[in-house]
């Protein structure tokens, strides 16, 4: 059993039975709970699609259709960028953020290769409120752009520009300008006020990587298995997954 409220996985199974009523498809190997279940543990415990299927009774090809059935269904319900901000206060501040989601399937791949991580996987940029609660998550890309370039990739600069939202980064998105605040080079060289602005930027960061925490918490995302494709798809859906979590 995963270690998630029971609350969730009745959310992920009406999910599941709406989808099934809407195609007329609902006598399936696995109820709806059941299915639930399923994805939730393949997510959580990054069990392979072999071992669930074993667990739950069924075969693998269909463990692989119940899991990527499920995982687009809650990945449409994660926010977009737009609808993350949109309720924050042009006053106020969000924390940007990116990290590296570590996959076995492309060792070979050039682009997937982070030349800062020393490792193959993927790049995911986050905002998060000033709590570090996660606001939004971006689709993967390949590991190897700079965090600043994936950051303006996915338009997170101009949206937050668009908004007057104040924004704090780490170094790896010096240069972004508009309203991002990035801290010094060269700590112990700096002038004391230049020092003390970056302690403050550091306490005022903090919390951002509880965004991270929660998302790495579901074992799937610390070395996956499944197609780089899937990647983005999956952070979506856990999101969706950790919203739901929250509000009950």
């Amino acid at each position: 059993m995963p270690d998630v409220p029971h609350e969730v996985v009745e959310h992920v199974s009406w999910l599941i039975y709406a989808r099934r009523y809407e195609l007329n498809s609902r006598r399936r190997r696995l109820g709806c709970f059941r299915q639930a279940l399923l994805v939730l543990v393949h997510l959580r415990k990054n069990e392979t699609l072999a071992q669930v299927a074993a667990g739950f009774g069924v075969s693998t090809a269909t463990a692989g259709r119940y899991v990527s059935e499920t995982v687009g269904l809650l990945a449409e319900r994660a926010p977009s960028l737009h609808e993350a901000l949109r309720e924050l206060s042009p006053k106020g501040f969000v924390l940007l953020d990116g990290t590296l989601t570590a996959t076995d399937r492309i060792a070979a791949d050039e682009p997937y290769c982070s030349m800062k991580h020393r490792r193959h996987g993927m790049n995911v940029q986050a905002v998060a409120a000033p709590d570090g609660t996660p606001l939004w998550f971006s689709r993967a890309l390949p590991g190897r752009p700079h965090d600043l370039t994936a950051a303006r990739a996915h338009g997170v600069i101009q949206a937050c520009l668009s908004r007057q939202l104040l924004v704090l980064a780490d170094r790896a998105h010096q240069g972004a300008g508009a309203t991002v605040r990035t801290p010094h080079y060269r700590h112990h060289e700096l002038p004391e006020d230049c020092q003390q602005y970056n302690r403050d930027h550091a306490r005022l960061r903090a919390p951002g990587e509880r965004a991270f925490a929660l998302l790495k918490q579901w074992r799937i995302l610390r070395k996956a298995r499944c197609s780089t494709n899937r990647i983005g798809r999956t952070v979506a859906a856990i999101h969706a997954i950790e919203i739901t979590w929250r509000s009950g």
